[in-house]
This record gives C-alpha cells, structure tokens and sequence, in this order.
C-alpha cells in the first residue's frame, strides 16, 4: 500500500492509462482511483469447469470465468526423479540477462551450484529476448535447453507451442508453496488457468527523471507527477523556467513507448487492450487500442511533442537513447519513461562518472504518471521454463534450480543488485534488499506500484498468441504520431493490421 496519494518520499518518472465512463468526464480523467492491497484471488471452480474468484482486496464482484485447460493433458513435471539420478544432473539455461544484468544471475547461478552435488546448471547468454526467440523458434526439439527465460508477451505462443512443461504441474508434483508470493507476479503468468511459467525477473515502467532540474524549474524532487495532468503542468513549468529545453523524453520501442507502455496505460485506466478480457476470459478476436482511450492518449502525446514539451528518440533499440538524452550535454531532457530493470545500471552508470555534474544521487524514480491519481502497472520482465522434451532427471533438476532462484533470500539478493521487483513478499524482511528498500526508495517504487490499483482481467497485461508482432504494429503507429499522423487513422490501420495476425494466429491453432 501507498502510505498516502504518494509512495515514501520518492526519487521518481511516468505513465498513463484511464476509463471512459458514463459521467461525462474523458478518457482521459476518470481513471482508476481505489488503492488497493494485491491480495490473493480466491478460486471456485464450477461444474461447467471453469474458475472464478473475487480479488479479497476490492468489492466481491466476480472475477470473469477463465477456460481451463486440463494438467493431465498436459507434459509433467517428475520432481521425485531427481533423488534416483545416478550422479550429477547437467543443465542448461538460456536467458537474456546483458550487461550489468548478467553478474547477479552468475553470482546466484555459482552459489547454487555450489550448495549441493545434484545439479550442474550452465549458463548460456542470449543477449537478449529477440534473439532468445529467434534461437528458440529456430532450434529443433533435441537442439532446445533444459530451461529457458520468455519475456511476458510470449505467454500464450509459449503456452500454445506444447514445448513446455507447465509450472504448475512443478508445483504440484513438489508441493512447493507460493503463499507469499505477490499474487500478480503469479496470475500474469497464468493461461487457461494453469500457471504456465515462474516469475523471476519482474519489472514495470518507471519514472526517471533530473532531480537538480525538478529544484531549477522550482518543483519537489520528492512529489513528481502521477496524473497525466500533472505530468503536463510539471513539464510546461521545467520549459518555461530554462531548467531544460525540453521536458519528458519518448521512445516508439516496441517494448517501451510504442506497445508496452500502451498496454501498460489501458491497464491502468481499466480498459481492455483487447476483447475476452485481455484474451485471459477466451482467445481475443480483435485489439481495442482504437478506441477513445487509445486516441486521447496518443493526442496527449502528440500535443506534448507539438508544444516542445516532449521530444522522441524514435525507437530506441537498444533501450539506452532516452537515457542518453537525459545525460546530453547541449539539449538535455529532464524526464523519460523506462523499465525499472534498468535502475541499477543507470545508478552504477552515473556512480562511474559517465556524466559530468550528474550522479547517481540526482536520478529520481517515480511511478509511471497516467490517467487518475492511482499508480497501476502490469508485470513486465521474464518468467522461466522448463522445456517438454528433457529426461525425468533433467526436468527434476531445473524445478530445483527455479526453486533456488525463488528462495526468499535468492529474490532478495536478486532484486537488490538489479532493480527487478521481488517475486515474495518474505524477501524484503531479508538482506540486502531489506536495507536497500530503507535506504534508497527509488529501488521500492517498482514494487509498491506493483501492489497499488484494482484486480481485475485488465490488471494483467494481454495475452495474445501474436503479441511480439502487434507490438511491432503499435510501434509503427506511435512512431507515425509522434512525427504528426492522425492518432485515429494510425492507430485503426495499426488494429486492423493487429485483428489480421491474431485470426491468421487462431486459425492456425
């Protein structure tokens, strides 16, 4: 819970998001105000075999009904079979954990190798999530590891694939408990009701911004802004005192400004992204981000830019040129929208003095600004599967490697050294990330904006079995805005390109 409208006195950054409703008020302003605990999802099942359930921290309305695939059709998980292999069980793990993301992942990689003499785990770095994929799609069944690392719009092409044992058959098989996990960071990576993979590395967008230019333009570095509104009044005044040429910093990236960050803002102002509830209910049929949300939002931004609010760096492939653009020596921007998985190289970038008269202590993290005052975010970042096509002893080891990697205290040293929010709540009572959420609340914003906002089939992002090429779509389109396109015919050309991958999608399957 937020101790008020705010988090504990932050060091913050933005985003958006909000419903129409029928009081008259935009899209844009009568967003989701209700803050709420993440408590867990009760669930009933049916005699017509599917679930529902109330979310215990908001009204007792019923969750939609969810199809439910059967476990048993599904590939198992032996996790006995680890105690009668003959010797040391090796394993390979592909992830996507670059730069300074790689170490922690090393450091808690060695230390579990160290701890017993049953399993090898090997790791082998992909780079990244695009070219995890391509290996993957690319690979053939024998040629695959024993795990693997999918970022979260993978879930359904993942799911449906039939290449993956369901962590849920895991655990069941091993009677591992998740009580006090945060029950998001499990129902995001939910598919017709089983839990397909296990959250490790979850992030969501974040807030940075130059706390020296907050107190130039005369703004409290420690109160940024949450609301849309908010965000414009604080840019207008950081322009018109000459604490900064411009303002808020954007990006097109499919994976930031131009499809997540879309995705993200009509989660937040609880609206679908798409029908069936986000294609959680049923298999989505069509996007919705045509609608009167998806163009005030983008007509937001467009006027932003228009105004010389707001500048964009196109797509920023490599994740760093908004970044870069906050650090310009000759036109820097005061603000810009990123994960909060960046967090800890920025900080220990700024720590080796990459920017003059800019250190790590002047970077502000807040909650992702949007419609209404109330933070909401969607899990992003990567969850880990065990691939279907592995030996009983292979399948065991990996469960007990995940298993480590889900300890209280690997999620703690984890989430510390990254930025990554931890996946249970039991991890903050332990160090470091105890003393690092007490010390630095920049590291605490990720994770209190996870727990704000209402439960509902649109508090978890879209799972549509096209979602990395409709992200591509999006992109095209808030490219197209950002330069002076009409938000209502690009984002309609961008759903009607969408609506054709997913019927081409669900035919195939």
């Amino acid at each position: 819970m937020f101790p008020s409208r705010r988090f504990l006195p932050l060091i913050v950054v933005a985003g958006v998001g909000v419903a129409a409703c029928s009081s008259g008020e935009s899209a844009l302003e009568s967003g989701v105000d209700d803050v709420t605990t993440d408590a867990p999802v009760e669930a009933t099942t049916p005699d017509d075999g599917t679930t529902s359930g109330t979310d215990a921290g908001t009204d007792t309305t019923a969750m939609p009904t969810t199809t439910v695939a059967p476990l048993a059709d599904l590939a198992p998980c032996p996790t006995e079979a680890l105690d009668a292999a003959a010797g040391p069980v090796d394993i390979v793990f592909w992830h996507a954990m670059a730069n300074d993301l790689e170490p922690p992942l090393v450091a808690l990689t060695e230390e579990y190798n160290a701890s017993q003499d049953k399993v090898r785990v090997e790791l082998q770095n992909q780079t990244g999530y695009e070219s995890l994929l391509d290996k993957y799609i690319n690979a053939g069944q024998g040629s695959r590891p024993t795990l693997e690392q999918f970022p979260e719009y993978t879930l359904r092409s993942i799911a449906d694939s039939g290449t993956t044992v369901p962590a849920e058959a895991c655990l069941e098989s091993s009677s591992f408990d998740t009580s006090t996990f945060v029950p998001r960071t499990l129902t995001a990576y939910e598919y017709e009701g089983i839990q397909r993979g296990m959250p490790f590395n979850v992030s969501n967008p974040v807030l940075y911004y130059n706390r020296k230019m907050f107190e130039a333009a005369g703004l409290d570095p420690d109160d940024p802004p949450v609301s849309l509104e908010e965000l414009r009044a604080a840019s207008e005044q950081i322009v018109a005192s000459g604490a900064a040429p411009v303002a808020l910093v954007l990006d097109s990236g499919p994976d930031s400004g131009g499809g997540w960050f879309l995705e993200q803002w009509f989660g937040r102002a609880g609206e679908p992204f798409a029908d069936n509830g986000n294609g959680r209910i049923a298999p989505a049929t069509e996007v919705l981000f045509d609608n009167e949300l998806g163009v005030e939002l983008t007509t937001f931004l467009q006027t932003m830019i228009d105004d010389g609010l707001a500048m964009t760096v196109g797509d920023n492939p490599g994740g760093q040129d908004a970044f870069f653009k906050l650090a310009d020596q000759t036109t820097p921007g005061a603000m810009t929208m990123a994960t909060s998985a960046a967090l800890g190289s920025v900080i220990a970038a700024l720590g080796g003095g990459l920017v003059p008269d800019l250190g790590p202590q002047d970077i502000g993290v807040g909650p992702m600004p949007g419609p209404g005052e109330t933070p909401q975010v969607q899990v992003g970042g990567a969850s880990l599967w065990i691939m279907a096509d592995k030996s009983p002893e292979e399948t065991a080891a990996a469960w007990d490697y995940v298993t480590f990697l889900m300890r209280p205290e690997s999620q703690s040293q984890w989430a510390a050294t990254t930025g990554y929010v931890p996946v249970r709540t039991d991890a903050l009572d332990l160090e470091p990330i105890a003393s690092t959420y007490a010390n630095d609340a920049r590291f605490a914003v990720p994770y209190e904006q996870l727990l704000s906002g209402v439960n509902d089939d649109t508090a978890n992002a879209p799972v549509l079995g096209p979602q990395r090429e409709i992200r591509a779509e999006t992109s095209r389109a808030m490219a197209a805005i950002f330069g002076g396109a009409d938000p209502q015919t690009a984002l309609t050309e961008a759903a009607d390109a969408s609506n054709l991958l997913i019927t081409s999608y669900n035919d195939r399957n």
